[in-house]
């Protein structure tokens, strides 16, 4: 197409490009937000991104929107931004006409980063630093958005599942390590999206009764320096440049469209068997960094309106995220940045639901932290995301940053006092004083401690013993200390204090007494996590008995580390997950949406005994007595139905009195006992390290 000298007038919705029509005229409409800008250009590039044609003023700003309509523009369109205005860093201002600026409502991105001294704002090595000013021009070398068509077919929600949030069982998963080696999937599609939706791939999440997802960031990421230094990849993702695009590693495809369609595909493939698919977002931070880093979209369009900036100096970002700069949602432009992207992902991609990573970001303003910040109620009131489920990570860096229990509303929240529980109990006879039992039937009945009020249910608590975050299952159990030199910080990133024990040898062992002592630990865990009110959420390869040789920041570790070696797969442990999930399908006692009454109320409720059979008593649920206990669930005054756990962390068996029966046992979590529907009455021994469930 020709090209014209200016834009004409555009509308300033939906912000970035879109394909509209303008009287009787088709074309390309550009929106984009700097309250501080005094001038906004489009730059449009031929179709390989590498020779810029023209610049074009977008008109405005109305309500600090800049927009401009292309008449005969099509979708294909590669374009970028410039943003003119005060390069005033002691004013929180850093505008730098001389840097292509990626549009953040891109939905195509275009070129391959790599970091370059000409992408930051200033010049590096000027003894003036972030003061100075860099004139170089970047745009050869920087990212550039391409104008998106509609995705074409079916609504993608179609077929959505849409669980009661009591029925969710959540799979934590990295796109590319779930199916990397499973060989059932074919070489070209694995670790792949095309590859996670594969059947072979899927038959794996309905064997073990997953029905929901979390998948690891899939936002367009690139790469800190610091581990492009080292030759190292962000496998994990944390580091979202495109909120609007899917990871270009993750896809078979490499044509941004074919991207587009390949992550919907397999969005409806997981949906036609059941299975929804919860997306690990990342809007508490961006890879632009502290004052120190470059330029790359939202520092260069208004680094004030954008970000947390410090209030003595606003040269300087808050870091209050750990990653050098905080994103303002306080901000009400950051807000519909955010809830954009979100729809984007529900509307275009058919996505049921949003972990939000470092979520108390969402809710900071000026005096702290609030669950009734304005991002929160723009969130909660908006119909389109009003039926997808909310999941918070409930801790950021910053001051008053650890908030569990205090999201509103339908959130639910990764409850580390569940995971520190659940592994302090059973682990107690190598950590030192360990857990106490009231402490670990707290969590066990949904931590009402922490989630019984404002109507939120034991379902608000997303229980966890592991996540991608810290040890595997396996290696939680086989090293008293990590082992992260492989990611080239003398081992010192990761957690020191992570709670775990090896049980007797460092690593793996050939010993057959701590091997089978893990196996038993492993299950039991695995069994409390299945058994528990709440919310389960499993970590991929757990069930696979799955190792990182003790590495328990594996970030940086796109190889074998990661990927999950479905040749080592325990299939005896896969099975045992199976059946503790299959469980918990089918009995509702071990998924009750409400509190547990108390006993005489008509309702569901429980009883805690000791092993003898009698009530447990206030004096009976310190640390120093025994640590042995069992659970009976009831379904109500004259019960149809009746449950019991028991629990034995103790190093020897203990023998359980049965309530008046008869029992018969359900699961049986020591592996070298078979009980499978085994009828019981009066007591039962239970092995070491082992949890029992019975049904009257």
């Amino acid at each position: 197409m020709r090209l014209p000298d200016s834009l004409q007038p555009g509308r300033v919705s939906p912000l970035g490009s879109s394909l509209q029509t303008h009287g009787e005229t088709a074309g390309v409409n550009f929106a984009v937000f700097s309250e501080h800008a005094v001038r906004v250009e489009v730059c449009v590039f031929d179709a390989a991104g590498q020779r810029e044609l023209r610049r074009l003023a977008l008109h405005g700003p109305d309500d600090g929107i800049w927009h401009g309509f292309l008449p005969g523009a099509q979708a294909g369109l590669v374009y970028g931004l410039r943003a003119h205005g005060p390069y005033a860093p002691e004013q929180g201002h850093r505008f730098n006409a001389n840097k292509l600026l990626l549009d953040p409502h891109a939905r195509e991105i275009v070129g391959h980063f790599g970091w370059r001294a000409e992408h930051h704002g200033y010049v590096l090595g000027d003894p003036e630093g972030p003061r100075s000013f860099d004139v170089r021009d970047n745009a050869l070398h920087a990212l550039k958005a391409r104008v998106a068509a509609p995705l074409a077919g079916p609504d993608p929600r179609a077929n959505a599942p849409h669980h009661a949030v009591e029925s969710l069982v959540i799979y934590e998963a990295h796109v590319k390590g779930f199916t990397r080696r499973l060989a059932a999937v074919p070489e070209s599609l694995r670790g792949t999206y095309a590859g996670l939706g594969h059947p072979a791939a899927v038959a794996h999440l309905k064997r073990l009764g997953v029905n929901a997802i979390e998948l690891l960031p899939i936002h367009y990421t690139v790469d800190e320096p610091h581990l492009t230094d080292k030759g190292l990849p962000n496998y994990w993702g944390y580091n979202s440049l495109g909120f609007f695009c899917p990871d270009p590693r993750w896809a078979r495809a490499k044509d941004p469209t074919r991207i587009r369609d390949e992550f919907r595909a397999m969005v409806q493939a997981l949906h036609a068997a059941g299975i929804e698919v919860l997306l690990d977002v990342v809007y508490n931070h961006t890879p632009e960094g502290n004052e120190f880093g470059p330029t790359l979209h939202l520092r260069g369009l208004d680094n004030r309106s954008h970000y947390h900036l410090h209030p003595d100096d606003a040269s300087h970002n808050e870091n209050w995220t750990g990653c050098g700069n905080t994103l303002n949602c306080a901000h009400p432009r950051v807000t519909q940045l955010v809830l954009d992207s979100l729809r984007c992902w529900v509307q275009e991609y058919g996505v049921d639901g949003f972990r939000f990573d470092l979520a108390p970001v969402l809710g900071r303003t000026r005096g702290g932290y609030s669950s009734q910040a304005a991002f929160f109620t723009a969130l909660r009131q908006d119909p389109v995301l009003a039926g997808v489920h909310l999941i918070a990570e409930p801790w950021d860096a910053g001051p008053g940053g650890y908030q569990v229990g205090h999201f509103p509303g339908r959130f639910l929240e990764w409850n580390d006092k569940y995971r520190d529980a659940a592994r302090g109990y059973w682990l107690a006879p190598w950590v030192g004083g360990g857990v106490s039992r009231g402490e670990f039937a707290r969590r066990l009945a949904g931590s009402s401690d922490v989630f019984h009020h404002g109507g939120r249910q034991p379902t608000a608590s997303v229980n966890f013993v592991t996540c991608h975050d810290g040890f595997t299952l396996w290696d939680l159990l086989s090293h008293s200390r990590k082992h992260n030199h492989a990611n080239g910080e003398d081992n010192r990133d990761g957690r020191d204090n992570e709670l775990c024990a090896n049980l007797g040898v460092e690593g793996p062992t050939a010993d057959p007494a701590v091997t089978l002592t893990r196996q038993r630990v492993q299950r039991a865990l695995l069994a409390t996590l299945a058994f528990s009110q709440g919310t389960p959420m499993l970590n991929a390869g757990d069930e696979l008995g799955h190792s990182q040789g003790g590495n328990n920041n594996a970030y940086c570790q796109d190889n074998g580390t990661t990927w999950l070696d479905w040749t080592q797969a325990d299939t005896q442990l896969l099975d045992f997950v199976t059946r503790c999930f299959a469980l918990r399908a089918k009995h509702p006692l071990l998924r009750h949406p409400r509190w547990f009454a108390g006993p005489g109320s008509g309702l569901a409720h429980v009883h805690w005994l000791r092993p003898d059979g009698g009530e447990m008593q206030p004096c009976d649920w310190q640390v120093g007595g025994e640590a042995a206990f069992a659970c009976a669930l009831h379904d109500g005054p004259a019960p149809q139905q009746r449950l019991l756990l028991l629990f034995n962390p103790e190093t020897g068996p203990r023998r359980f009195a049965l309530p008046a029966g008869p029992w018969t046992c359900l699961l049986d979590s020591d592996p070298t006992t078979a009980r499978p529907e085994a009828p019981c009455s009066g007591a039962v021994e239970l092995a070491p390290h082992t949890l029992l469930l019975l049904k009257a």
